[in-house]
């Protein structure tokens, strides 16, 4: 698996993937390879008209649909319009380190768009799914630490960076306990999560620090790889023969670039309890819970 490339990726003629927040980034760039491979690929998006550019750069069998994981009656209308299996979901879209900021439903912004809304369209998807779930998560996740009497921060004093690693825990958290729940049904789906390393994206940048923000943006263009580098750990999960609940992170130093393999994770990430205990107040929270 050292010398993977996108080249090992054999032909997804027929399979249907759903892509979130696939107009930019790495999200495009999974987006762009899937549809060469000959995978219909459909784009779930918040911006219709980036979507329809993006879809006009992919060509092939790409396509766009409506989708803001910030507004959960967003997420329902999305899984009750969609109809076919789908072979592959990937839980891609996010935000990083934004000032506080609420959902539709007034969940901290971070945490209801990068984990909320994923659990929820999930969960209303999974009935379709054939294959597998890829949730992104990030190497950020060490810095996080689940809060369970306050995860949208209404009673601490909001910090962008730890707020971001919280969600960024929970994908990981969420991956280990669908997982547990997919093979206890003997359900062939598998769920999985990557990390992009440090990549050169639009999602860096919107702190809300002018100073910080400029500092982030020369730091990422010196050391940050490109975004088709920073998709390969999700095409990775999303296409090798790997265990359930594997994570799949770059293999360089410090996991910030290079090749695809699997990576470590923190204790908490790999709690089984917590993972359990996170499920349900994400269920309460968003009115989904496992259909199977």
């Amino acid at each position: 698996m050292t010398r993977w490339s996108t080249d090992a990726i054999p032909s997804q003629a027929g399979r249907t993937v759903i892509i979130t927040g696939a107009t930019s980034g790495i999200g495009f760039a999974a987006a762009k390879v899937l549809v060469d491979k000959g995978a219909r690929v459909v784009l779930a998006v918040r911006n219709q008209t980036k979507g329809a550019d993006a879809v006009a750069r992919l060509g092939g069998r790409a396509e766009v649909r409506s989708l803001d994981l910030a507004d959960l009656s967003s997420v329902r209308a999305f899984a009750e319009a969609w109809d076919g299996p789908i072979d592959l979901l990937i839980n891609n879209a996010g935000v990083m380190a934004v000032p506080l900021g609420r959902t539709a439903e007034g969940f901290e912004l971070q945490l209801g768009t990068n984990h909320l809304g994923h659990f929820a369209l999930t969960n209303l998807l999974l009935q379709h799914l054939t294959d597998r779930v890829v949730s992104v998560s990030s190497s950020a996740h060490r810095m996080g630490h689940i809060e369970l009497t306050d995860l949208n921060w209404e009673r601490r004093s909001y910090k962008q960076w730890p707020a971001y690693g919280q969600s960024k825990l929970a994908n990981l958290l969420f991956v280990l306990e669908l997982e547990r729940r997919l093979s206890a049904t003997g359900s062939d789906v598998r769920a999985l999560a990557a990390h992009p390393g440090f990549a050169r994206t639009n999602l860096q940048g919107h702190s809300g620090n002018a100073w910080a923000d400029r500092a982030t943006m020369v730091v990422t263009k010196v050391v940050g790889q490109s975004a088709a580098q920073g998709a390969w750990p999700t095409l990775f999960a999303a296409t090798e023969d790997l265990p359930g609940a594997s994570y799949a992170g770059p293999g360089g130093f410090a996991e910030a670039r290079g090749l695809p393999q699997l990576v470590g994770r923190t204790p908490e990430a790999s709690d089984a309890e917590l993972a359990k205990q996170l499920w349900t107040a994400s269920a309460e929270l968003t009115g989904v819970d496992f259909p199977l």
